[in-house]
């Protein structure tokens, strides 16, 4: 949410690329809840053995971040926005406002959980004529960002730990791929319409939760680009397919939980020590040893497809790596690869007693961490007789899916002892309905009708990020600029120019609202706008781009295109006056494009071939 302050600090809640800070380390782990429990997803991440170094800029935290101070009073506006888009959904909002501790021993809380607050449940969304339930409504901090791993070190930049989030998470009624798409975008306009939320990649993040019948509930987490939505989805249904698929040809092979678990690992260092493998080799020189487990009647299964370019045995990869560090496995289904030959394949599966339909995987790393990886992939293994297990997934740029941590239980929530409830007051209810966003369905008519923008660009501008940008200056240039030439402005031509490489994130709303003043002025033209702000990225001002352009020098338009008419005037006048329209305006623009505008030219282009008519 775009407020003034964190949620539970007064620092300001922007991210900043250098500053003055303080490094501390830490080593978080996870406690029994109440009932004595201990939740499964931290303890996942206690076994990582992880240390957490914090970079804490001086500038955007304090003690609260460091969570060496108590949380001060939460900030009002973030449950007010919260509040507007529960008035917009209709949904029941609570009376008070408790704030909850969500157990995350990551690294990217320092304190070893998440503050949420719920403020609104139920509701609903109608997109495409169909009621999509809402569920809850709540504000939480959002996490540190991570800077990067060096081993077991973790590196995270406090600047955006208790910046407040909105998350709004809707019912079960989703059906399709596209109906998913499609309903994250309507949230996410609806959420612009208040115009009370950051802008840029990260500050919306779907999660998404998938299952399908005979599968399991998968979390997937952090789709950060909305375009990926449906293929998101798609790719985990087609991996649960495949995953019960295999399931069923296991039963039918007979194998037992019990057989896959009871396999030893054993060391066959002494087989691959003379291997002409690249990877073997390196392994070998730098003190790892090889070590290999038998996968009873998985033969074929390993290298099974699930996802594009992801098999079954990726899936063990994904926790051979998680659980033990390692670099990966290598399995039988690919074997004879990476250099390692038919024969040392065989011999391995001999040391093994593997049969015709058994497997084996394969790990290169020093033996405690061997022993850990193997362990892992028996135990995913042997879920692979129930079907698909119940995992938190993250989302790949491709679509594709990877293992990220168990799903977490119900021992993960516990009371927050340093924040007050928060009352909600007529007051606060009130100032919600100021920002409360206005029906997207409403608001596309409302552009169509007053503001005569064709449906496609109503629709393309509440879709867009700078909606909140497109609209205020729709209505500030109402009546003195056409609202395309704004929307225009503000949607395509900066994805045009990222689309070109400009680094359009140093085009502020302050240099696109200037540009726009000086064609309103007449000042530019509005063919030069994609120009000027290619300038503006590059570190120039608004005016030095139109004088570095020549846009600034008084151009006598009629002169220009009487020395055009003049070059061309055979062609002209073969062609005929009247039908030279088109021809002459080409040539003109050519020399005059950016520097007038278009409308000007025509007008000018006309009267002079009008007067060629009448000679």
């Amino acid at each position: 949410m775009d407020t003034e302050r964190k949620l539970f600090c007064h620092c300001k809640p922007d991210l900043v690329e250098e500053d003055e800070e303080d490094v501390f380390q830490r080593r978080l782990r996870p406690v029994r809840s109440e009932l004595g429990e201990v939740d499964i997803a931290a303890l996942f991440e206690w076994k990582k053995g992880r240390t957490y170094i914090y970079h804490a800029p001086r500038s955007r935290s304090c003690l609260v971040e460091a969570d060496e101070e108590p949380p001060h009073e939460a900030d009002e506006e973030s449950i007010i926005i919260a509040l507007a888009m529960a008035k917009a959904f209709n949904s029941k909002i609570v009376d008070e406002v408790h704030v909850m501790r969500k157990m995350v021993i990551d690294g990217s809380n320092t304190s070893g959980f998440q503050r949420t607050m719920l403020v609104a449940l139920g509701g609903s969304v109608t997109v495409d004529g169909k009621e999509i339930g809402i569920e809850t409504i709540c504000v939480e901090e959002d996490a540190a960002r991570k800077l990067k791993e060096e081993g077991k070190f973790v590196h995270f930049k406090l600047d955006r730990l208790g910046i407040p989030l909105i998350e709004i998470a809707t019912a079960p009624d989703i059906r399709s791929p596209q109906e998913a798409k499609r309903v994250a975008l309507r949230i996410g306009q609806m959420l612009r319409l208040t115009r009370k939320v950051k802008r840029g990649i990260g500050t919306i993040r779907q999660d998404l939760n998938v299952s399908i019948e005979g599968g399991a509930k998968t979390e997937i987490k952090g789709v950060q680009k909305l375009e990926i939505i449906d293929k998101v989805v798609e790719y985990e249904v087609m991996r649960q397919l495949k995953l019960l698929e295999i399931r069923d040809e296991l039963r039918n092979r007979g194998v037992t939980k019990e057989e896959i678990l009871s396999q030893p690992m054993t060391d066959v260092t002494d087989i691959l020590e003379d291997s002409k493998s690249k990877i073997v080799k390196k392994a070998l020189k730098s003190g790892a040893g090889a070590f290999a487990v038998k996968l009873p009647k998985f033969k074929g299964l390993l290298g099974k497809e699930v996802q594009p370019g992801r098999r079954f045995g990726t899936e063990l990869a994904d926790y051979a790596r998680f659980w033990a560090g390692v670099g990966g496995i290598i399995h039988s289904d690919e074997l004879p690869k990476y250099g390692i030959t038919e024969e040392e394949v065989e011999e391995i599966m001999e040391r093994l007693g593997c049969e015709e339909q058994d497997a084996f995987v394969l790990v290169l790393a020093p033996g405690p961490e061997a022993r850990e990886a193997l362990k892992a992939v028996k135990e995913r293994a042997a879920m692979a007789l129930d079907g698909v297990p119940e995992e938190t997934r993250a989302a790949n740029p491709d679509g594709t899916t990877r293992f990220l941590r168990p799903r977490p239980g119900a021992a993960r929530m516990y009371p927050e002892t340093d924040v007050p409830p928060i009352t909600i007051t007529e007051e606060m209810l009130k100032r919600a309905e100021t920002i409360k966003p206005k029906n997207p369905v409403e608001l596309i008519k409302e552009l169509m009708t007053v503001y005569k923008l064709p449906k496609d660009m109503a629709e393309k501008m509440i879709s867009s990020v700078r909606f909140d940008l497109a609209y205020r200056l729709v209505k500030k240039y109402h009546g003195k600029l056409h609202s395309t030439v704004v929307v225009r402005t503000v949607v395509d031509t900066l994805k045009e120019l990222e689309r070109e490489g400009v680094e359009v994130e140093k085009i502020k709303d302050e240099h696109i609202e200037e540009v726009l003043d000086k064609v309103a002025e007449g000042k530019i033209a509005k063919e030069a706008i994609p120009e000027v702000l290619k300038k503006v990225a590059e570190g120039s001002t608004v005016e030095n781009a139109i004088k570095e352009l020549g846009l600034d020098k008084k151009i006598d338009v009629e002169k220009v295109v009487r020395e055009v008419v003049e070059k061309y005037k055979d062609e002209i006048e073969k062609r005929g006056p009247q039908r030279s329209f088109g021809f002459v305006m080409g040539k003109v623009m050519a020399e005059l494009r950016g520097k007038v505008d278009g409308k000007v030219v025509a007008q000018t282009v006309r009267k002079i071939l009008e007067e060629m008519e009448k000679k």
